[in-house]
């Protein structure tokens, strides 16, 4: 049963309880258990799925200020007429397109989910940094990636 896949989720678990990341503690229990029950086939199916979803449940988490009427015209107005409303507009802006080329680099170098969940949980335990997850940290890890092989290829 000690499998190297239920070893690496049971470190996973084990780092998401120490770092206090319920949602990596969570997912890792999750595919344990999965794996445990018999089930690992239906695994390589929930990629997708699982992406989707967590995108969708984090849509509706930004909506639903709109949706409980916290959010008027005016106040909304106002957001594209101030520096902190332009600046958030092109932060959201480009943080998404990273977030596209971050699903890019997860999907052609998987090898690196192991390093983009390491540096969140040192983030997390040696700034106090907050857990967005393993897609905002491929999209700034791609930017680096480019920056480094932009300056490497000027500086040659």
């Amino acid at each position: 049963m000690l499998s190297t896949a239920n070893v690496w989720l049971i470190a996973f678990l084990l780092l998401g309880l120490a770092a206090r990341s319920n949602l990596l503690a969570a997912a890792a229990t999750v595919l344990l258990a999965i794996r445990l029950t018999g089930l690992a086939f239906l695994m390589p199916r929930f990629y997708e799925p699982a992406l989707f979803a967590g995108l969708l449940f984090l849509t509706v988490a930004m909506l639903t200020p709109f949706a409980l009427g916290k959010v008027s015209l005016k106040k909304l107005g106002q957001g594209f007429t101030t520096l902190p409303g332009i600046v958030a507009v092109v932060g959201s802006a480009v943080a998404t397109h990273l977030n596209g080329h971050g699903i890019t680099l997860m999907n052609t170098q998987s090898h690196l989910m192991i390093n983009l969940i390491a540096g969140s949980i040192l983030g997390i335990v040696l700034w106090g940094g907050m857990p967005v997850g393993p897609l905002t940290a491929a999209g700034v890890t791609y930017l680096m990636l480019e920056c480094i092989s932009w300056i490497t290829h000027w500086v040659k």
